[in-house]
């Protein structure tokens, strides 16, 4: 049955992998026909009724290319929220309608700025009062230096006339929101992570330096190996956090905490280490390095920085 299932996961990543290659940018009209948007919506809705494990290949993927587009805001986040909500006329006909594309959703955790993908969306959703509340909303686009992420700032222009409740305990459930975007940001890095790994190899095997290929000097094989070490650190911690909430264990938020303040973290420096292993080109616009470096730099800061997650994890000793 494992088997099955990675098996599984390697089709989804191949799949995802050849329409990531071809355009950087994906519009929400592909996400919605890929299967992408609607991948944990229950089959009854119009989804794949599958789970956080498989939008978690979805998020590495989109890493590894950098990709600009609205699914962890409009897909990972706010299909998570809905899911935990009591169910209700209301809560089953969004559910519906994201996955059919006929609505995008974004979602506003506390607080209220850097908002991923607001900008556009059809309906905004707030946590507040125990569950989840659309309100009218004036959405202000907030410029970061990652041009592949949209990020806004929401201020409510009302009160709302409904709040939708959550399914047991809110304060559990929207500990497990800010795990689940922590979470999918860290399968962002560790994909841009790998990304940046293998240009590095396939360009030190190419470059020369003295007559023969710069991958054969001892200072890059060392900084290669040093980023392979990282990496697959960063893989069994973010492995172990996706599987924790995938399946809503008790340990989900230190899993999400060490795989978010390690990957991200890790992220940063591969990409650093990458740029100054492709040399002059590796500082150039056309090398597209930059692009990488940037996103990985705002992935360390979304939904808490390295630090914040470090005090989180020391709490348990204290």
């Amino acid at each position: 049955m494992a088997q099955d299932f990675d098996e599984f996961h390697e089709e989804l990543r191949s799949v995802a992998g050849d329409l990531l290659a071809k355009d950087r940018t994906i519009d929400w009209p592909v996400l919605v026909e890929a299967g992408w948007v609607g991948l944990e919506i229950p089959e009854e809705f119009g989804g794949a009724g599958a789970t956080f494990a498989e939008a978690a290949v979805i998020c590495q993927e989109m890493g590894r290319a950098a990709s600009t587009n609205n699914f962890l805001g409009s897909a990972v986040l706010a299909v998570g929220a809905l899911k935990a909500l009591q169910p209700s006329d209301t809560r089953d006909t969004l559910l519906a309608d994201v996955a059919s594309g006929a609505v995008r959703v974004a979602v506003a955790l506390e607080p209220l700025q850097f908002v991923p993908d607001a900008e556009g969306a059809d309906r905004i959703l707030v946590i507040a009062d125990g569950g989840v509340a659309e309100v009218a909303a004036t959405v202000t686009p907030r410029p970061v230096l990652d041009e592949t992420r949209r990020l806004a700032t929401v201020t409510a222009d009302g009160e709302a006339a409904e709040v939708l409740r959550f399914e047991g305990d809110p304060e559990a459930a929207v500990r497990r929101l800010h795990d689940r975007a922590a979470v999918a940001v860290a399968c962002d890095s560790l994909g841009l992570s790998e990304a940046m790994l293998s240009a590095t190899v396939a360009y030190a095997k190419v470059r020369q330096q003295f007559g023969r290929p710069i991958g054969s000097f001892q200072a890059v094989k060392h900084a290669c190996a040093d980023m392979q070490v990282a990496i697959t650190v960063s893989r069994q911690l973010v492995s172990a956090a996706v599987e924790a909430v995938a399946e809503d264990r008790p340990d989900a938020s230190v899993a999400a905490a060490m795989a978010k303040s390690y990957a991200c973290s890790a992220a940063v420096d591969v990409a650093g280490k990458a740029m100054q292993l492709h040399g002059g080109i590796g500082y150039a616009w056309e090398s597209g390095i930059h692009v990488y470096l940037k996103r990985a730099a705002l992935n360390r800061s979304l939904f808490g920085s390295p630090a914040a997650h470090r005090r989180q994890l020391a709490q348990r000793y204290l």
